[in-house]
């Protein structure tokens, strides 16, 4: 019988494996090869400030396996807080068996206990069509937006 998948918040010793499965989630959904310590100095901070991002992770038998993190963003239209659903990773060995599905289970249900919690939104890499069908499957819905950016070094 395969050993169970438990979900729970990221810790500070966990920001060695997030950093490498963020760095792998972008080569493989956008072919960028980003910096290995600057990834993990990223991680590193949004693990130390809460109010920044929370990361949750995926384990079975102590190997983390996959992981998400939320960010907050403030909404005036309607007077409460989104999550944003980010660095979204499962290791290829344990896809297509429901590991995001409970990841993203257990967010939805803190967010929805959480007071001001509206809503819950991600985005996804245009190409990546197995992405949008594993969220459209989880009764996430395309919002009509499309994301521009400006980045700074």
């Amino acid at each position: 019988m395969p050993e169970a998948v438990i979900i729970r918040a990221g810790r500070a010793e966990d920001a060695t494996i997030i950093a490498k499965y963020n760095r792998a989630m972008a080569n493989e959904t956008e072919s960028k090869c980003l910096h290995t310590q600057t990834v993990l100095k990223g991680v590193q901070a949004g693990l130390a400030r809460p109010e920044l991002c929370r990361y949750f992770v995926a384990e079975v038998g102590g190997q983390i396996i996959g992981q998400a993190m939320i960010t907050y963003e403030w909404s005036d239209w309607r007077n409460g807080q989104l999550w944003w659903l980010q660095s979204v990773y499962v290791h290829p060995d344990h896809r297509r068996r429901g590991v995001f599905r409970k990841l993203y289970q257990h967010i939805e249900s803190l967010a929805r206990k959480q007071p001001g919690v509206r809503g819950i939104r991600l985005y996804v890499e245009e190409k990546n069509r197995n992405g949008q069908s594993v969220y459209t499957r989880l009764g996430l819905t395309p919002a009509g937006y499309h994301v521009y950016e400006r980045e700074f070094e």
